[in-house]
């Protein structure tokens, strides 16, 4: 367990449509004017007052000092604005994300910066195993928050593959090999805390919706490369979720050749030759060398031994000719490139680029690719991030029963 009583006093109670853009406004785009708040809601500054009102009595909101009228858009020359921000510690969320061989959590506040890390190896991918280092984690970060554990909105867990958030039921996982696998529940029953599962991915992207590269973007993807190939998507106001939660499943597109044969049992996929862990293996049946590890690989690359740069580049194609369906389907203007597989970024980009200037329709080109580096406490802080948006939108209310 981690605190008795923990999230049913962290709720955050916005009780209308209304009151959820202006505090949405106010978290990702703060400090900011009311004036501005009114203006890029669409609504009152009488709506916006009393919204904002309970939310400062309780310290969910405060009021920075006062700024010159011109320091901020929309007020009158001259008249003093007192912008408004959230207090990220005013409530806590713990992110977890899980890997094959190693748990990683982080704390956060309302704005996902993190506070606190903590991580557990894993000796399997057995379902209990991982509740088991799921809990260890998330009660060691509980530990680390102390008193202000009280504050606990919940817990995220980040899972590759096709995963049902409403439910916390993992329904297909190849990574872990999971199918059908309820993550959430026993979760709750151990910890006494809400839970949300999500997919990664998804729950990276509105990390960077909310926080990120996308806060004033109208529409973007979020592409991942390394264990596997993943993609998420805004578009039309939202993460796209899918009608039946899958969406954005980039790294299983049918672009490599048939002789792949991908982790999720189908021959061709683009994970099948572009995951770090299908490269690794190109990298070693060429070399002959079946201990090598991928930083031993890169570094024959970048050596030039011809079977591991062709590695490299076949994987750099697929990814790329990836990125164009992504472009030329969705016409995002910003696609960001991240994940664990970026430290070795240098040497798919000359593929990466190239086949997607020459599959890119038109002006789906004209779309900015970002690449960042990329650590598994960003994914964790995804799985957090999905939870603050979820408590936020009313749809993840922190309330628990055995």
């Amino acid at each position: 367990m981690i605190a008795s009583g923990t999230g049913e006093d962290a709720r955050l109670t916005l009780r209308t449509p209304a009151s959820v853009d202006i505090f949405t406004r106010i978290l990702t785009h703060g400090p900011i004017g009311r004036v501005d708040v009114g203006r890029q809601t669409g609504l009152s500054q009488a709506a916006v007052t009393k919204t904002v009102a309970p939310l400062l009595l309780d310290g969910i909101v405060a009021v920075d000092r006062p700024l010159a009228g011109a320091a901020l858009t929309g007020a009158a020359p001259g008249r003093p604005v007192h912008p408004l921000r959230v207090v990220p510690s005013a409530r806590l969320v713990l992110g977890v994300k899980v890997n094959p061989d190693e748990v990683i959590g982080v704390a956060t506040g309302m704005t996902a910066a993190i506070l606190h890390v903590a991580r557990r190896p894993l000796g399997s991918t057995d379902p209990a195993a991982v509740v088991e280092a799921v809990a260890q984690v998330a009660e060691e970060l509980g530990g680390l928050l102390g008193d202000r554990v009280d504050r606990l909105i919940g817990l995220g867990v980040a899972v590759s593959g096709d995963v049902d958030a409403a439910t916390g039921i993992v329904r297909d996982s190849p990574l872990l090999g999971w199918r059908g696998v309820p993550l959430a529940h026993p979760l709750a029953a151990r910890l006494g805390v809400p839970v949300r599962v999500d997919n990664d991915v998804r729950a990276l992207t509105i990390a960077e919706h909310w926080f990120g590269v996308g806060r004033d973007s109208g529409s973007f993807a979020v592409v991942t490369i390394g264990s596997g190939i993943g993609c998420g998507l805004y578009l039309n106001d939202d993460v796209v979720s899918g009608a039946h939660g899958v969406a954005g499943e980039l790294g299983h597109l049918p672009l490599a050749s048939l002789d792949a044969v991908c982790v999720c049992g189908r021959r061709g996929c683009v994970e099948a030759v572009a995951s770090s862990g299908a490269v690794l293996r190109a990298v070693r049946t060429v070399t002959d060398a079946p201990r090598l590890t991928l930083a031993e690989a890169a570094a024959l690359a970048r050596e030039g031994v011809p079977g591991a740069v062709a590695a490299f580049d076949r994987a750099g194609t697929a990814i790329g000719a990836a990125l164009a369906v992504v472009a030329n389907l969705t016409g995002p203007d910003t696609v960001l490139v991240a994940g664990e597989g970026m430290a070795e970024f240098e040497l798919y980009e000359r593929a990466i680029r190239s086949t997607f200037a020459a599959h890119a329709f038109g002006a789906a080109a004209d779309c900015v690719l970002v690449t960042r580096a990329h650590s598994f406490e960003d994914w964790a802080r995804g799985a957090a991030a999905s939870v603050i948006r979820a408590a936020v939108r009313q749809e993840f209310q922190p309330t628990f029963s055995g």
